[in-house]
């Protein structure tokens, strides 16, 4: 699954000539075959996190229960092997994910010096070849971060929450329901706060790249004053902007701050009130004898499983949009594209 061979892998193929124009056309074309590879593996992993649940359930309910020390060794053995295998499975799955990554950074990278060689001049739309070079070195390590886990950190975290409430539904649907009641919450409050995120993402990364056009244009004013005095005006006219795309950068950042830190912490509350609602719900099914304690504990650990998978996806689809802002930032430099246009990354 690891081919082709290092020496090779993530050179720009010679037929290719324009980078392209989106962020999941590049991914296509950079990492196809590698993200069929990282999704087989995902799936392994994520049906995996199913056996220590049950382990821990059969391990309370079938084992302790009857005091049967054979049956305890036995299961928590197979808990240890299982894990073992899970986090080796996890240990193969980032370390090719990381190669994926810089795979893409490194074909980006030379996908680049390719079209910026031979060009001198500022392009039709006035942006340097510096420029060019300053938002490349800039924005090709995000990018490439980000194609590494493109397809494989959804289905990762998408299974596990999707098996795991699957588990937790045929085990108790009445528990699982109480579950899902204090879950639901998040799928409205979430998704609005984290629109409102990329928003602010996205202005904020078009302040970032007119301040670094105005440092490169600064520059080269400062250069050509050597032979012919600038206007008196054009200093603090220059001056002025910067500071005032600084300050915007600055709100920017506080604004989205604030909602980051408000949305973790209404996610945290509400993992914290559906254990509270499975310690009750789940306790008063076992004095009424109509489920197991190792049922109840199955459920508790399940929560916790599906805790940092749901936020791991939050935090997935706000790098997905950074990612696709940067990338179209890096393709209009080099291709003369449309910088941070609506659409599709």
């Amino acid at each position: 699954m690891l081919s082709p061979a290092d020496s090779a892998a993530g050179r720009p193929p010679d037929e290719i000539a324009v980078i392209p124009a989106t962020l999941w056309a590049y991914i296509r074309q950079a990492s196809g075959r590698d993200q069929i590879s990282l999704s087989v593996i995902t799936v392994a992993v994520f049906l995996l996190t199913l056996a220590p649940l049950e382990l821990q359930r059969r391990v309370i309910n079938d084992a302790i229960g009857p005091r049967n020390l054979r049956a305890i060794l036995l299961l928590c053995l197979a808990y240890v092997v299982v894990v073992l295998v899970q986090g080796g499975l996890k240990l193969w799955l980032n370390i090719y994910r990381a190669r994926v990554s810089e795979q893409a950074v490194r074909r980006l990278r030379l996908l680049a010096h390719r079209l910026t060689t031979g060009e001198p001049a500022p392009t039709a739309d006035g942006v340097h070849d510096g420029v060019k070079i300053s938002v490349v070195v800039a924005e090709v390590d995000p990018v490439g971060s980000f194609i590494g886990l493109s397809v494989s950190e959804p289905l990762l975290h998408g299974g596990i929450l999707l098996s795991v409430f699957g588990y937790m539904i045929f085990l108790q649907p009445l528990m699982a329901l109480a579950c899902l009641g204090v879950f639901l919450p998040q799928l409205v409050f979430v998704p609005l706060m984290q629109r409102t995120i990329n928003r602010r993402t996205k202005s904020r990364i078009k302040v970032l790249r007119d301040v670094s056009v105005d440092i490169v244009n600064q520059a080269g004013s400062a250069q050509a004053g050597s032979a012919a005095e600038a206007p008196a005006s054009a200093g603090p006219t220059t001056d002025d902007t910067y500071e005032r795309r600084t300050d915007r950068i600055y709100h920017l950042d506080m604004h989205i701050f604030r909602l980051k830190f408000t949305m973790n912490f209404l996610m945290n509350s509400m993992q914290h009130l559906a254990v509270a609602v499975i310690l009750f719900v789940g306790g008063w099914f076992v004095v009424k004898g109509r489920t197991e304690v190792g049922t109840v504990v199955a459920f508790i650990s399940g929560l916790d499983r599906v805790n940092d998978p749901w936020g791991d996806l939050v935090n997935y689809f706000r790098e997905m949009t950074s990612a696709g802002v940067k990338y179209r930032l890096v393709a209009a430099a080099l291709g003369g594209t449309s910088p941070l246009a609506d659409g599709r990354s």
